[in-house]
Formats: C-alpha cells, sequence, structure tokens
C-alpha cells in the first residue's frame, strides 16, 4: 500500500456550532463548523411545528395522544368480534340468485344492450360454418339498424343501440338449415342446427353475485393481436361454481378487459337461467336456447326451395339470400310491435 495515500484521520477534531455549542468527534477534519445539532434541532427541542410546513409533526402528534387514551383489545376478543362481524354479513347475503333477484327491478330491455351468442348444434362442422353465417346475419342486421357492434368472444356479439334486446330476443332458439354443405362431395343435402341466444346486459347492480363463487383461470388467447396476447396470459375463463357456469373471453388485449366482460356475460347467464325457471313455472318447459336438436327448430332456412320457414308462426318467406344478408326486418317484425 502506497503511503499518505488516506486522508489523517483525527478522533478528536472540535466542533463548532452556530448556535455556540462545541463538542468533539472523529473526522478527516481538524476543526468543523455546522449550522445545526442536536442542541438546537426543532426536533430535539419541540419547536418542529415552526418549521414543518406540511404539518406532519403535529398530526404524529395528535395520532400518538389518541392512541394512548385508547385499550386496546386482546387478540381474542378482536378474532370474536371478526367472526361476529362476518355472521351479520352473511345473514344479509342473499343465499341463491333467485333471492337476490326479489325485490329488484328487472333489467331495461328495451334501452339496454343485446348480447347475441350463436353455438353449432348437430351437424358437425356444417354446423360451425352454419353459425358463422347466422352471426354474419345479425352483423349486418344491426348495421342497418344504425347499432354499434362488438364481437365480445367467440361467436358472441354485443349490440348497442336503440332497442336491440326488445326486436331480437325472439331469435333464441334452434335455427336449423337444409343445404349442400361445401364439405359435401356427393351433393347430398345435410340438416345441420345452431342454437342462438339473445340476453339482455344486466347492470352490475341487478345482480349480487358472491365472490367467494367465482373461479378465474387466466391463459394465453389464441386471437390475433400480436406478440403480446401470445405471450401474456391475457384471456380469462370464469367460473360460478354453484351453477357451474362458465364464460370465457380473449378477445381484448388486456386481462383486466376480459375480465369485465367476462363478468357481464356471466350476469347475462345468470339472468338467463332464472328466467328459464321462471317461464318452467308457468308451464312453459323449453330453455330459451334449446340443446339443439333437430327436432326443437324455430326456424328452417331451406336452401334448395330458396324458403324460411318460422314454425312458431307457421309462415313462409320465400326471399332467403336476402334475410341472411341482414334483410330481417320481415320476420322480426312480426313478433314486436
Amino acid at each position: 500500500m502506497k503511503a499518505k495515500i488516506h486522508p489523517q484521520w483525527y478522533p478528536k477534531a472540535k466542533i463548532r456550532c452556530t448556535c455556540g455549542n462545541q463538542f468533539t468527534a472523529g473526522s478527516t477534519k481538524p476543526k468543523i463548523k455546522v449550522e445545526i445539532c442536536s442542541a438546537c434541532h426543532p426536533f430535539f427541542t419541540g419547536e418542529s411545528k415552526y418549521i414543518d410546513t406540511l404539518g406532519r409533526v403535529e398530526k404524529f402528534e395528535q395520532k400518538r395522544k389518541s392512541i394512548a387514551g385508547k385499550k386496546y383489545l386482546k387478540k381474542s376478543d378482536r378474532k370474536r368480534l371478526k367472526a361476529e362481524r362476518q355472521k351479520e354479513i352473511e345473514k344479509k347475503r342473499p343465499k341463491s340468485f333467485k333471492e337476490a333477484l326479489q325485490g329488484k327491478k328487472q333489467p331495461p330491455m328495451e334501452a339496454g344492450t343485446a348480447i347475441v351468442e350463436v353455438k353449432a348444434g348437430t351437424g358437425g362442422d356444417e354446423a360451425k360454418i352454419w353459425a358463422q353465417d347466422l352471426l354474419r346475419m345479425y352483423l349486418k342486421f344491426a348495421e342497418k339498424q344504425g347499432w354499434q357492434t362488438k364481437l365480445i368472444g367467440k361467436n358472441i356479439l354485443r349490440i348497442k343501440g336503440a332497442g336491440p334486446y326488445n326486436k331480437l330476443k325472439f331469435e333464441s332458439g334452434v335455427h336449423r338449415v337444409q343445404r349442400v354443405p361445401v364439405t359435401e362431395k356427393y351433393g347430398r343435402i345435410h340438416t345441420s342446427t345452431a342454437t342462438v341466444v339473445v340476453l339482455p346486459e344486466i347492470p352490475v347492480t341487478a345482480i349480487d353475485i358472491n365472490p367467494s363463487d367465482l373461479k378465474w383461470q387466466f391463459f394465453r388467447a389464441s386471437t390475433q393481436g400480436g406478440q403480446n396476447v401470445q405471450k401474456v396470459s391475457s384471456a380469462v375463463r370464469l367460473t360460478h361454481q354453484p351453477t357451474g357456469i362458465s364464460v370465457t373471453c380473449e378477445q381484448e388485449r388486456t386481462q383486466e378487459q376480459n375480465r369485465q366482460i367476462a363478468l357481464q356475460l356471466l350476469r347475462s347467464k345468470l339472468w338467463q337461467r332464472e328466467e328459464e325457471k321462471r317461464q318452467i313455472n308457468i308451464n312453459q318447459r323449453r330453455s330459451i336456447a334449446g340443446t339443439g336438436r333437430r327436432s326443437e327448430k324455430i326456424r328452417t332456412y331451406n336452401f334448395p326451395h330458396n324458403r324460411i320457414t318460422d314454425h312458431r308462426l307457421n309462415k313462409k318467406f320465400h326471399n332467403l339470400e336476402s334475410i341472411l344478408n341482414g334483410n330481417l326486418e320481415v320476420i322480426v317484425n312480426l313478433f314486436t310491435p
């Protein structure tokens, strides 16, 4: 080690403060002059309030005095009080979804937002193609009505505008198609189905969902959207454990957006479940959507004869291509006043 490369150490350096206080301490300088010390610092003299412009010292003193006058509860007493509060909360919480709906106003149907979900039924690949054709038909119909549309899930369409649910609610059911599929090699006519469910968007305040009943799962989305959706677990699968209802959302780029949409879909599906129970109670035994069987059809689209048959109205329409291109008013207007 080279000599004289370190500063000299003074174990008893003289330190003088501007307040006149003098004391010694170890330093690399023999004499030091400081502007403040323990003898004049406001924190030690109790005069902090004169320089503490934010009032932090005063707030701390007030808090300390208020705490000093209180008696702390024992740990066992705190646990007992917490358990009692939890029991009171559980008593007020509805025991079932049906009980949660009682005393609440029904969601606004005409002024709200409609959610249209189309699922492939019987028919394999042709049923999937048919489901896409139906979704395209509702999308074009919504555009002609001037409604706002957004695809929020796989074959799930949100429609916002002037009363979309009121106009489309009678579209719920099994839609049967009879045509020669693209995948057919020998020109044979196939019969396939797709189920359509039209639901209102239920407000958050309309249904009380217990957070402990929800099971969240996150995974990587399979949709387009750049590297973000393939690298980040932005897709959401939400399951309502008491009912077993599950919804999936992976359209948005962020997980939080997909979470909000999944909750909206779950509220609508819970409302649908209770609506089905209500219909059963008034001797309407079929569900809103049906199971997708060919015998549960509400409408048949026959391509060879260019004919659409609505089995509820027992009425036939011979402009099939026009209706599939979004000109659905001729049918919808027969159900709505």
